[in-house]
């Protein structure tokens, strides 16, 4: 794949996104439906790896770039990942003032409203691809609702889900 549009593509991505995964359908749907480079596998490894290692959410880019192109790859991720962060300084200056009028609140409300829609939305296919037996689904529904009603931090589910299926594999199913 062109490295220039690998990092077209990520920086799309990234710029669409105000949380660390909400940039995930706009990838899932330009790297795996269309252009198919990555395969769901791929893409949720790449969520998995951010996701067990220190660091913001949105680092999954540059392990999506690796798996598209490998280390060059890696390396327009990487840059696609810290352009957002250069342009924010200057629409910080031109925005910062008008932030408090309801407009903008309604406007950066209703973004965040349909960037929510996307994740679930892009969420379905990626689980389809990880959760292949009723053990995982077991674990994925608990540690949605271990998530959802407690107060635990995500290594310690992480963990937990981990434990269970090491576990598990020590039983004859």
């Amino acid at each position: 794949m062109n490295l220039f549009v690998l990092y077209l593509l990520l920086v799309k991505a990234t710029l669409t996104s105000f949380s660390g995964l909400t940039s995930l359908p706009v990838l899932r749907h330009d790297l795996v439906e269309v252009r198919g480079v990555l395969t769901d596998r791929q893409l949720n490894a790449a969520v998995a790896v951010t996701n067990t290692t220190p660091g913001p959410l949105g680092l999954y880019v540059v392990s999506a770039g690796y798996f598209a192109a490998g280390w060059p790859g890696a390396a327009a991720g990487w840059l696609a990942m810290i352009t957002p962060a250069f342009l924010i300084i200057p629409l910080l200056r031109f925005l910062g003032r008008r932030a408090d009028r309801p407009r903008v609140k309604s406007a950066i409300e209703a973004v965040t409203m349909g960037a929510a829609g996307l994740v679930v939305h892009s969420t379905v296919p990626l689980a389809r691809d990880a959760i292949t037996g009723w053990l995982a689904a077991a674990i994925a529904v608990a540690s949605f609702f271990v998530m959802v009603l407690t107060c635990r931090d995500t290594i310690w589910v992480i963990l937990g889900a981990a434990l269970v299926g090491w576990a598990a594999s020590f039983l004859p199913i």
